[in-house]
């Protein structure tokens, strides 16, 4: 039995009829696809090495504590692993719609929190795997290491161990409601205790105070009203989605070719696609910024194997003003320089952690406060999640590409996700099915941003790039032919 930590039972408590704080993937396999037997097995062979998947959440009486995890004694993997097909033709659009329809049903929270659908009838015999987790569960980064996790390095893996797992016998309500008094009591010396370890010292400590100060003056600049855009506003509980495909080595060439890093260039690309959305959309960008929260992972190394949300954020103003592409780079490169310089992220996370010492019930009223407030700050959500860099299977099919999936809520329209897979770069956008009907056109953006960087590269360089030119189809596996889906379309 373990007590949720304040920024998970967050999660839960923002929830609502419009709002479902799942996070997903949509991973892309080569056919013919394999029996549902055979995916069954194949996950059902994983869970002793993710003790997650086989607890639900259990709400204290009164709110007297923050929820629990527990194990399920009626855990059925068939009960999380749906098998389903697409209709003719089996093409992209038809994809983006199942997911999108998948996306908008909230989990059920008297299960574990998640699910994975296969998906059959993929056009070039392709099949795939969607996957829903409760935010509460995973963060994006420890996300990624669940996918390691459930998929294999090789194609013919050794048979998993035997499984003995059996639950703890649930516990009562008697004794739930004891433990979460108790912690009222100690919490504040065990938090306090927890932020003298993990700071190492008092000198330390102090030097962090010093980061904490300088990220707060940065946020508090931040948080002036963003101009009023069609990008914010209410939101209904269907969902759109699409993508965007880039490779790392397209990203790389432009960084050795016009500078600055990795998530500059990212950063730059997304700009030009918010740029086009907007001049879609009628909105004037003249000297405009669209403003992103962007999650940042503060998770280290030694917690790479625990499935915690670990996450800070930072603000980030991507210049659609700027026509230049070049201009844009500059512009990013300049102001991803300076919040690295004001420790905005540490702020957060710090502040974050804070919630810690507050009450539960003081947690679940705070969190639904905010939920009602128009989030006038901010104008969208960027989360970027490097992901595992070689090839991965599934019952002995190569994964050719993965996208991610973010939710959106309270008056954000428009969420965008970044996963970097197997040399791969690819964008996944979540939109409102309502007001966000043209998310395509921002995909589509962030696609010709790339190309239009790579051709400065080009023009300025006579040697061909290092990155293979965008949209042109899907990767191809090893020993695998060449995909004929048209991306985007």
């Amino acid at each position: 039995m373990d007590r949720m930590s304040p920024l998970d039972a967050s999660f839960l408590h923002i929830e609502d009829g419009v709002s479902h704080m799942h996070i997903g993937s949509v991973a892309i396999f080569e056919g013919p696809p394999p029996p549902y037997e055979a995916f069954r097995d194949m996950v059902a062979g994983k869970l002793p090495l993710v003790p997650r998947y086989r607890q639900k959440v259990r709400f204290v009486p009164l709110q007297l504590g923050r929820p629990l995890w527990v194990d399920d004694p009626h855990f059925n993997a068939g009960y999380h692993l749906r098998h389903t097909a697409l209709p003719r033709p089996g093409g992209d659009d038809q994809l983006r719609n199942l997911v999108g329809r998948l996306m908008a049903q909230q989990l059920d929270r008297s299960k574990p929190l998640w699910e994975m659908w296969m998906v059959e009838g993929l056009d070039d015999s392709h099949w795939a795997i969607v996957s829903k987790v409760h935010h509460c569960l995973v963060d994006g980064v420890s996300g990624s290491d669940l996918l390691a996790v459930v998929l294999d390095a090789e194609p013919d893996p050794a048979p998993p161990a035997t499984d003995d797992w059996k639950p703890e016998p649930e516990p009562s309500d008697v004794r739930v409601v004891t433990e979460a008094l108790g912690d009222l009591v100690v919490s504040p010396y065990e938090q306090f205790r927890a932020l003298r370890a993990t700071t190492r010292g008092w000198r330390q400590l102090a030097a962090m105070a010093g980061e904490v100060f300088r990220g707060a003056a940065s946020f508090a600049g931040a948080v002036r009203p963003t101009v009023p855009s069609t990008l914010n506003g209410p939101i209904g509980p269907h969902r759109r989605w699409d993508w965007a495909r880039t490779t790392l080595a397209d990203v790389k060439t432009v960084r050795k070719g016009l500078g600055g890093t990795v998530n500059d260039v990212v950063l730059t690309v997304l700009t030009k696609g918010f740029r086009d959305f907007l001049l879609g959309r009628g909105e004037s960008v003249d000297d405009r910024v669209v403003r992103t929260l962007v999650p940042v992972s503060v998770r280290t190394e030694t917690e790479r194997g625990t499935y915690n949300n670990r996450v800070s954020a930072m603000i980030a103003e991507l210049p659609v003003g700027i026509a230049d592409p070049v201009e844009r780079l500059e512009a990013i490169r300049a102001q991803m320089d300076g919040l690295k310089e004001s420790k905005q992220a540490v702020a957060g996370e710090v502040l974050t952690s804070l919630a810690g010492f507050a009450p539960a019930t003081l947690l679940a009223l705070g969190a639904r406060v905010a939920r009602g407030i128009p989030q006038r700050n901010v104008n969208t959500v960027t989360t970027n999640v490097p992901g595992p860099q070689l090839q991965l299977y599934a019952a002995g099919r190569p994964m050719l590409e993965a996208f991610p999936f973010v939710p959106i809520a309270g008056h954000v329209r428009v969420g965008i996700a970044i996963f970097s897979y197997n040399g791969m770069l690819n964008y996944g956008v979540t939109g409102d099915y309502d007001s966000a009907p043209d998310i395509g056109v921002l995909c589509r953006g962030i696609e010709d941003g790339m190309s239009e960087l790579l051709k400065l590269v080009s023009d300025s360089q006579p040697e061909p790039g290092g990155g293979a030119p965008n949209g042109h189809g899907r990767p191809v596996a090893p020993g695998a032919g060449a995909s004929t889906r048209a991306p985007g379309e």
